[in-house]
């Protein structure tokens, strides 16, 4: 089973002038598209587990019959297509609240705004480069962290059922460099215009 690109619900210009097309069309047609190519060709070596849904992979990755190597490249890879996917349908030109997040939120944060402003600083200070997340752990609590490079929350905690991701940021430099430069904390606060969960 070959996995593929998603394609966008809005074009690449949609989200401006918070995320610049050009910056959307790279991220999606190369970096994302690099993804799949890698973790499709690793699941080569490896027909039996290709057929299992790669959330599945993700989550029982350190238990999977694989080379060392070959579960490096599936983790960032695969990784990296799961995270990828999930970021481009949170993100539209307009807003289409989740009014039972929203509760959510508010049960554990108080607020949306104080779950933005956690949300925020948790995106800021990261070191390099990986994601923000706010997820579900295997309680169904809502947590925030953030992760290095292309891990997913479904790997984490390791050997534990893993938390369910709601929402991803990406904050690699790839994902707006072109238009913020080093401006991290612009493209942060900038980002919460095209999310359109809260």
């Amino acid at each position: 089973m070959k996995h593929q690109l998603p394609q966008l619900n809005y074009s690449y210009d949609a989200l401006e002038p918070y995320i610049d097309a050009r910056t959307m069309e790279i991220h999606h047609t190369k970096h994302h598209q690099g993804y799949v190519n890698n973790l499709n060709a690793v699941l080569e070596k490896y027909p039996d587990l290709a057929e299992r849904p790669l959330e599945d992979l993700i989550g029982n990755l350190h238990d999977l019959p694989m080379a060392e190597e070959d579960k490096k490249t599936l983790k960032n890879n695969g990784g990296g297509h799961l995270n990828h996917a999930l970021f481009w349908q949170i993100m539209a030109p307009q807003k289409q609240v989740d009014e039972v997040l929203v509760e959510e939120i508010k049960k554990e944060f108080g607020s949306v705004e104080e779950l933005k402003k956690i949300f925020t600083q948790t995106a800021v200070s990261h070191f390099g480069s990986g994601w923000a997340w706010l997820v579900k752990d295997d309680a169904g609590k809502l947590k925030i962290y953030s992760l290095p490079n292309q891990d997913s929350p479904l790997m984490h905690p390791p050997h534990l059922n893993g938390h369910t991701p709601i929402i991803g940021l990406d904050i690699w430099e790839h994902a707006f460099y072109l238009k913020y430069q080093n401006r991290r904390a612009e493209y942060v606060e900038n980002w919460w215009n095209v999310l359109k969960l809260i």
